[in-house]
């Protein structure tokens, strides 16, 4: 079914829409899908986004380029899910959640073909043979090929093999039979059912069924020791030794923890991470991290659940049980989710999402090492589209007031060049024509005097301002920028500090940006570096004041004596710690001995 989400008879065909679960499908005046969703009942889900104005401005934009809209009916909720899925990976939307799926990782692969091979792959195919993994590294993989190597003798030619070439004998045996590691396929020297049993059990390896294949062994090694094959039970039970060895270096956990998965889950502004460990009789058999890039600024659920459904069909589990940290908003059959708050499974969690954050830290290494830039262009581009700035704002300054009751009144301005603080560009004010606390007027004041300075000067202009208070210090800023002529060319806004909203100019109703977000993480830096910066600033004019009316108060010292010792002392605190010696040096012996024992009392 399609629709015209522009058409008079939008709501008409909203309602003629099934209950039912489905899949449906966002095309643009293209006809390209840009986006792909799954519901319980496709009416109700269709129709909320039609029905309400949308909170995320991104679902806004991708809503005003619907032009016609798709459905597809299917018997259950679990059916949409995989649907949904399929149709995601084939058309890649414009906003749905992109999986970022390193291809490069090794696999293991048993290969469909008559006495199959096992090595490594790269990139799997779809040729009907049997891949395991994806692994975390080529270590692992190695070192699993080596245990199957100690085990079995497989053949490693590429020799087509047939029952007639078999017959005929038309192939050779090479240096491998000779050295012991292979018997001699291609010579009819081992039969197809003796190799079948050992590819069998290499699969049930690869699983992770240590245990089952163990107990196969055992089994077989004891017929053979009853029926008087002793060399043949003698090699069944290194391999048993073999098997036993290698599980016990496997990171064993409770081993009543079985065919269990773990997923966890981290994220950033623009990336979600999940790891999964897959649990096999208590041993970890797989470990895998995945990279989610948000269209929509999606829910945590949304993601966990689209990367355990993209995860387990990629692995191939069966698992019945699935270990997570809150509930994903897919809901499987026969699948329980277990969230622990302690004991084995709570500690499987605990070492998945330190996965999860080892692969996000060594990420961001990676990036920086390759474009060290790269981090701030980000965040500053990320300011840029939250803010709805005209550019980028390389350039940030940030300023905030200081007083008590209106007493020794100061502002201070706090400069960041790419993200960072900018020191030797901080400046400090004085409030000239402010008479008690008022910190609109001061705003206005400091506003005005910093950027008529900066113009006199022809030094650069910021691309944006930041101004620690409300809508009142806001505007007091813009008038000061209108009056320079500015307000065309610098961006300003102003963030709240008790509920941490961000006003701009015009707008009566504020922005709250997550609290996650970079963009808040930066503006707060601002503001809080501004607050440091003019705090300090207030408290050293207000012990210069207090020094100076103490300073008045002893016969014998004046004004220009006061300025020097104020220029050099700063403070009660710094005189009361001075030595005489140190203070005649500066003021005289005369006049030190007066300061001196004046402080000394």
């Amino acid at each position: 079914m399609s629709m015209n989400s522009n058409n008079e008879n939008l709501q008409h065909l909203i309602g003629s829409l099934s209950d039912s679960p489905g899949v449906y499908q966002f095309l643009n005046n293209n006809g390209e899908i840009i986006y792909v969703g799954k519901a319980k009942n496709l009416k109700k889900r269709v129709a909320s986004y039609f029905s309400k104005i949308p909170e995320n401005r991104k679902v806004a934009v991708m809503i005003s380029k619907i032009c016609d809209v798709k459905t597809i009916v299917v018997d259950t909720e679990s059916d949409a899910l995989l649907l949904e899925n399929n149709l995601i990976k084939e058309y890649q939307p414009r906003y749905n959640v992109l999986l970022k799926d390193d291809k490069t990782y090794p696999w293991i692969v048993i290969r469909n073909e008559s006495f199959p091979r096992v090595y490594l792959m790269r990139n799997p195919v779809q040729d009907g043979s049997q891949y395991f993994g994806p692994y975390a590294s080529v270590r692992t993989v190695r070192s699993m090929l080596e245990l199957v190597k100690q085990l079995y003798k497989l053949r490693s030619c590429n020799l087509r093999m047939s029952d007639e070439t078999i017959s005929k004998k038309k192939n050779k045996v090479c240096l491998e039979y000779h050295i012991g590691n292979c018997k001699g396929v291609c010579q009819g020297l081992q039969t197809k059912a003796d190799y079948d049993d050992s590819i069998a059990q290499i699969r049930e390896i690869l699983k992770g069924n240590i245990v089952k294949v163990i107990k196969h062994l055992k089994k077989t090694m004891l017929n053979c020791a009853d029926n008087y094959r002793f060399e043949e039970a003698e090699e069944i039970k290194n391999k048993i030794l073999h098997l036993e060895k290698y599980r016990s270096k496997s990171a064993i956990v409770n081993p009543s923890i079985n065919n269990v998965d773990v997923f966890s889950y981290e994220e950033d502004v623009a990336c979600a991470y999940v790891n999964c460990l897959h649990v096999v009789d208590g041993a970890i058999v797989q470990v895998y991290t995945v990279e989610l890039i948000k269209r929509l600024d999606e829910q945590p659920a949304r993601l966990l659940g689209y990367a355990i459904t993209n995860l387990r069909e990629k692995f191939k589990s069966q698992s019945h049980e699935i270990v997570v940290p809150f509930n994903p908003d897919v809901a499987l059959p026969d699948v329980v989710y277990t969230i622990p708050e302690k004991g084995d499974k709570k500690e499987l969690l605990e070492l998945s999402n330190r996965n999860v954050k080892f692969f996000v830290f060594e990420k961001k290494k990676r990036i920086e090492k390759v474009d060290p830039d790269r981090h701030v262009n980000r965040i500053l581009e990320t300011v840029m589209q939250d803010l709805h700035l005209r550019e980028l704002p390389v350039h940030i300054e940030c300023f905030d007031n200081s007083n008590i009751q209106g007493n020794n009144p100061v502002s201070a301005c706090v400069v960041f060049r790419n993200a960072r603080p900018c020191k030797k560009e901080y400046r400090r004010y004085n409030i000239k024509t402010v008479v008690g606390a008022n910190d609109v007027a001061s705003i206005e004041e400091v506003t005005f005097r910093r950027y008529s300075r900066l113009i006199e000067e022809n030094e650069s202009l910021p691309q944006l301002i930041v101004i620690d208070g409300g809508k009142g210090q806001l505007n007091a800023a813009l008038r000061s920028l209108k009056n320079l002529e500015l307000d065309e060319k610098i961006s300003v806004i102003s963030i709240a500090e008790r509920l941490e909203v961000i006003y701009l100019p015009g707008d009566s109703t504020p922005i709250y940006l997550n609290k996650r977000s970079e963009s808040l993480k930066l503006i707060q830096q601002l503001r809080d570096e501004a607050h440091r910066f003019s705090n300090s600033f207030h408290r050293d004019k207000r012990s210069q004041s207090m020094l100076r009316t103490k300073l008045m108060n002893i016969d014998g010292i004046g004004q220009k004596t006061i300025e020097k010792i104020l220029h050099e002392f700063k403070s009660t605190e710094r005189l009361k710690t001075v030595s005489l010696g140190e203070m005649e040096k500066i003021l005289g012996k005369q006049k030190a001995n007066l300061v001196f024992s004046y402080f000394a009392l």
